[in-house]
């Protein structure tokens, strides 16, 4: 798609944003099923309500600056779930799986986050501060997540290290 001016970047950013969104809740859908704690999976089942809220939200952006999205072709998020499952595969661990899929959804949160920053600049910068109120509240949301997941990966990880015995050497 041929971009001529800064509102048709706006509108394609807001589009990529909005495609993204909706493959990350198909991604957390996924990786929910495949998680067998059952606070990793609350925790996955809750982004994917809550993503839900943000394309509502992200809907509304475009209502108000009177556009529909525009066709995305990226696979960024098609490759990411190849990988994922690539690599998933040959983890044998519950412990490892269940901090790598945490790890995932950290890494893919953040790319979410880095889209919105930029986005929210672009719409003060175009006039739309409706707009870009809307989008910090999804923002926030994201750093929220990100923080969430943050705490998971280290409850769990103290959870397993204070279930273990430590290693001691031998004395020769």
């Amino acid at each position: 798609m041929p971009i001529s001016n800064p509102r048709e970047l706006f509108v394609a950013l807001l589009s990529n944003v909005r495609h993204g969104t909706q493959r990350t809740t198909e991604i957390f859908q996924e990786l929910s099923k495949v998680a067998e704690r059952p606070e990793v999976k609350e925790a996955l089942e809750a982004r994917v309500f809550v993503s839900e809220k943000i394309l509502a939200t992200l809907d509304q952006c475009f209502k108000l600056i009177g556009e529909q999205p525009v066709k995305f072709t990226g696979r960024l998020h098609d490759v990411f779930v190849e990988d994922f499952r690539k690599e998933l595969s040959e983890i044998k661990s519950p412990l490892v799986r269940h901090l790598f899929i945490l790890s995932k959804a950290k890494q893919l949160i953040h790319l979410r986050i880095a889209e919105y920053i930029a986005l929210i600049e672009m719409a003060d910068l175009s006039g739309h501060y409706g707009v870009g109120v809307m989008l910090e509240s999804c923002l926030a949301d994201k750093i929220a997540f990100a923080e969430r997941t943050r705490r998971l990966i280290r409850h769990i990880a103290a959870l397993e290290l204070g279930e273990k015995k430590p290693v001691t050497a031998a004395v020769a």
